[in-house]
């Protein structure tokens, strides 16, 4: 049986959400991953990925941050993005509510979920496990943000990041900045520093004429996948 797939609508941040939530082969339970976009929103590369993880056997659910939006304009996007950034409580709002809507799937297993995210859908699973919530791993990419003071003791589960060495965005202090917070938080962490990667090196569609510091990086690109599908096999494998 093939991979099906729909799409689900939702409510957060006064906003109503278009995810995108992929379903494997068969009838069981599975274990289940929410995926979350880079700032300018969810579209079908993103999907693709939920899709790709269907196939390994989770149920996914990439998630949508812009309610629907897809941003082509870099200072329109960095206007939404930049202040929900800086707002816990509106990325924790928008996680949420996705993973409400992931584990009320009936194909979801409940007690085996794992998050992962691109830039500000990176943030927004960290701050998930800041927040308590019982993840069996977070990964993220272009997301090396912190939180709160002491917050980060509340993440029950491995913690993975991926970065660009000549990302300008997120740069040595905040590597420096995100790893002590791990550190002095007790989290099982790792970070993978891919070098000569910019921001964004995931994503086949950035453009570094658009927004300087931006570039698709084949290579790394699909080393970041393999490494975030790796800690998916470590911490959540699919049942035979």
């Amino acid at each position: 049986m093939p991979v099906t797939t729909r799409t689900v609508e939702y409510p957060a941040d006064g906003l109503t959400m278009i995810g995108h939530l992929a379903l494997p082969a068969g009838a069981g339970r599975r274990p289940a991953v929410l995926i979350g976009p880079e700032g300018p929103g969810l579209n079908d590369f993103q999907r693709r990925r939920a899709d790709a993880l269907a196939e390994l056997g989770y149920v996914a659910l990439a998630f949508d941050i812009n309610g629907g939006r897809w941003f082509d304009d870099p200072d329109e996007m960095l206007a939404y993005v930049m202040p929900l950034l800086d707002d816990h409580g509106r990325m924790r709002e928008i996680g949420h509510a996705a993973l409400d809507v992931l584990r009320a799937e009936q194909r979801t297993d409940p007690d085996r979920i794992a998050a992962i995210g691109y830039g500000t859908g990176g943030a927004i699973a960290l701050e998930l496990g800041r927040d308590g919530v019982d993840l069996r791993a977070i990964a993220t990419v272009n997301a090396l943000t912190t939180g709160r003071p002491g917050e980060a003791a509340h993440i029950r589960c491995p913690v993975w990041a991926g970065v660009g060495s000549e990302d300008p965005i997120m740069p040595p202090a905040q590597r420096e900045a995100f790893t002590a917070e791990m550190q002095e938080a007790g989290v099982d962490w790792r970070l993978v520093v891919y070098g000569g990667a910019l921001h964004a090196f995931h994503h086949p569609t950035v453009d570094h004429a658009v927004l300087p510091g931006v570039g698709y990086h084949a290579r790394h690109a699909q080393r970041a996948w393999h490494d975030v599908v790796g800690l998916l096999a470590e911490c959540l494998p699919v049942p035979e």
